[in-house]
């Protein structure tokens, strides 16, 4: 940490100082983090409790589920506050935390529907080696190797931040702290901001630009050597619902980080990081189950057995009692 930063907090703007409309706001984004926690814990549960499930497919799903969560709840909570208190200050170490875990989850989660697509290419492309491919262990190691990558950007990002020098106003015009907001109040960021961007922008190009080319394959494979239509319209299917979480995830994220930082982009980039980090993170669960007959018939069976019945019964007596 640079020992000559004199700011030691700041001030996150935006969507807390819309006046008249902060108790609208928070019943708003209150409902949407709720529905994103809610709707990736069922799917969590049922790829745990449900042993048709226990595929390469549904474990990489059970760890995008996690990432949403965890990735939601880095900005969520903070913002909530604020409506309520009517401000949101936040010291310099817990910006750089939130900026940490804000990329870390970030970069992960980007890196994870890359290794997606990897998995959806050597099923449809390559069945018969499928379950050598994609083992156990491969899985494994390629869940960890997602998570440790994220959290070697993220750090990378944490400390090229630290060593900025804010000497001026502390008021972040975005509601939680990201690299560019912090980049425009800083003093020393011109080298900076063009590294991140580089850097950012590289990571996030890297994997759509893998994804695509792996669907690009794909689909000339179904169109020249699947000759059933039902054997296509399942391809199809898990393939369409995880594009559009690409397009979700990754078309914001360019569109984001990739242009270098300006004064003017400050409204444009906090519409798309709510794209991205919020309405994503309630979206995915809606989309992998909407289009997943398997999802569907296994959360029917979990939400309506009869245990489950019984622990609501319990619950809701507990509740009255």
């Amino acid at each position: 940490m640079d020992n000559q930063t004199e700011v030691r907090k700041f001030i996150l703007l935006c969507l807390s100082n819309v006046q008249g409309l902060q108790k609208f706001l928070f019943i708003l984004f209150l409902l949407l983090y709720l529905s994103s926690l809610l709707g990736n814990m069922a799917i969590m549960i049922v790829v745990v409790r449900e042993p048709r499930l226990h595929t390469p497919m549904y474990f990489f799903l059970f760890n995008l589920s996690c990432l949403d969560i965890f990735y939601s709840t880095v900005t969520m909570p903070k913002m909530l506050a604020g409506f309520l208190s009517g401000h949101q200050d936040i010291s310099y170490t817990g910006c750089l935390s939130q900026l940490h875990f804000f990329h870390f989850l970030g970069s992960s989660e980007a890196l994870l529907l890359a290794v997606m697509a990897y998995d959806r290419y050597v099923a449809i492309c390559n069945p018969l080696r499928y379950t050598l491919i994609m083992s156990p262990r491969a899985c494994l190691q390629l869940a960890a190797a997602t998570w440790t990558t994220g959290f070697l950007h993220a750090l990378m990002h944490t400390v090229m931040t630290s060593r900025l020098h804010f000497c001026g106003p502390n008021h972040i015009q975005h509601f939680f702290c990201d690299i560019k907001p912090l980049v425009r109040l800083a003093c020393n960021s011109s080298q900076l901001n063009l590294g991140l961007s580089i850097i950012t922008g590289s990571l996030a190009i890297g994997p759509f630009v893998f994804t695509l080319f792996s669907y690009l394959y794909i689909f000339s494979f179904l169109r020249l050597k699947v000759q059933s239509k039902e054997g296509r319209r399942k391809a199809f299917s898990t393939c369409i619902s995880h594009l559009t979480v690409v397009a979700l995830l990754y078309v914001p994220v360019i569109f984001n980080y990739v242009p270098p930082s300006t004064g003017n982009s400050a409204r444009r980039d906090m519409i798309a990081t709510l794209m991205y980090n919020i309405v994503t993170s309630v979206l995915n669960p809606l989309i992998y189950t909407l289009r997943n007959v398997e999802v569907k018939r296994a959360l029917k069976r979990r939400l309506f057995s009869r245990e489950f019945l019984a622990q609501k019964m319990f619950c809701l007596a507990a509740c009255v009692g």
